[in-house]
């Protein structure tokens, strides 16, 4: 008699029923079966021909044995075809006569070899240098232009002449107001090749159709406009809140000596402003450098790379070129994933330390 109290994992030995003197008694009821479940699943019967049998359903066993047969040089047999596997520790795969590689691998260690083969070899080199440029690019755009039209609305904003003033702010913030992925994947619609209604009034208008997700240009200036949109607004308020803190009497002075707007933002607004937006900026910059959401959301990355073999596109940063990597590549890229991802990490760090020093300077320039 064998206890079903235990789901500890057991091999049972199987015996021949005849000349066992074993009595079989009733099948138990399928409510108990099911009540003993677990303990039923741990156990394994080991036939005297070497195979096994596991449970395969609730009233049946059924045989198995692995595929493949471990030999004692290492190397592994296909019990089926017959075919010897051979171990490759340089890629931590086994491999077929032919040089096929059979999944899943196994460990090995690579130590730096990773970092080496992002910058020596040529798969991985060539799409990691354009992603990054791309990723540098993409950022400085999105600061540039962000901070270009916050603080240019600002300045219209802030001008005292201009009437319903609140309601214009009210309007202007509400990008900022809805969540950033629900703009998104409204722009996604938007942008829509055949039903887009943004290609339905350009086709109306000058009689074309952009393919704004096939075409690398277009796709790339669709995402920095679609960034610029959810950017903006953050700072318009930032903008708006330093133009605050400067004396009005200054600006009553410029207007004494015959000075216009362009003379007072260069010569009184921005000297003062830009010290304490500096370090805004570089954080802007960095945020925009991981900005995964909106790749992901809008473009996924592509256009793909029509020359490489590894997954990267025409649109991918490097945090979406390093998801890629390791999630749609069948997940032999995990190494490769968490080295670049690494280098991001000190690339971020790195600029975090620049932005805090420029606080600390400001700072001290106050004091």
């Amino acid at each position: 008699m064998l206890p079903l109290t235990s789901t500890t994992p057991q091999r049972i030995p199987a015996t021949p029923l005849a000349g066992s003197g074993i009595v079989p008694g009733d099948e138990l009821p399928l409510r108990e079966v099911i009540a003993h479940a677990d303990a039923i699943k741990a156990l394994t019967m080991q036939f005297p021909d070497g195979t096994s049998a596991a449970m395969a359903s609730l009233r049946e066993f059924t045989p198995y044995q692995p595929l493949y047969q471990r030999n004692a040089d290492g190397t592994l047999t296909n019990r089926k075809t017959g075919e010897r596997l051979a171990p490759n520790f340089a890629t931590g795969f086994y491999e077929t006569p032919s040089g096929a590689q059979v999944s899943p691998g196994f460990r090995v260690n690579v130590g730096i070899g990773n970092y080496v083969r992002m910058f020596t070899d040529q798969k991985f080199r060539g799409p990691f240098l354009r992603v990054f440029l791309w990723t540098v690019v993409f950022a400085g755009l999105s600061v540039v232009l962000t901070a270009g039209l916050g603080m240019l609305l600002a300045e219209i904003l802030g001008w005292e002449g201009l009437r319903f003033a609140g309601v214009y702010r009210v309007l202007l913030f509400l990008p900022y107001a809805v969540p950033g992925f629900i703009s998104i994947l409204v722009f996604k619609g938007l942008f829509n090749h055949n039903f887009g209604e943004i290609n339905l009034i350009l086709d109306a208008v000058l009689g074309i159709r952009p393919n704004w997700s096939g075409n690398a240009i277009l796709a790339r200036v669709m995402i920095v406009i679609v960034n610029t949109w959810l950017g903006y607004p953050y700072f318009m308020l930032l903008c708006m809140g330093f133009q605050k803190s400067i004396p009005h009497d200054l600006y009553e002075a410029s207007a004494l000596a015959g000075a216009g707007p362009l003379t007072n933002f260069f010569q009184i607004t921005w000297p003062l402003i830009r010290k304490p937006l500096t370090p805004l900026l570089v954080s802007s910059f960095a945020f925009n450098f991981n900005n995964f959401v909106l790749i992901y959301l809008l473009t996924a990355g592509r256009p793909d790379f029509l020359d490489t073999i590894v997954p990267a596109g025409e649109t991918d940063i490097l945090v979406s070129y390093t998801y890629r990597i390791a999630f749609q590549d069948s997940g032999q890229n995990f190494g490769l994933a968490a080295a670049i991802s690494t280098l991001i990490f000190v690339m971020v760090a790195i600029l975090s330390v620049i932005n805090l020093r420029l606080t600390k300077a400001n700072v001290e320039t106050r004091r």
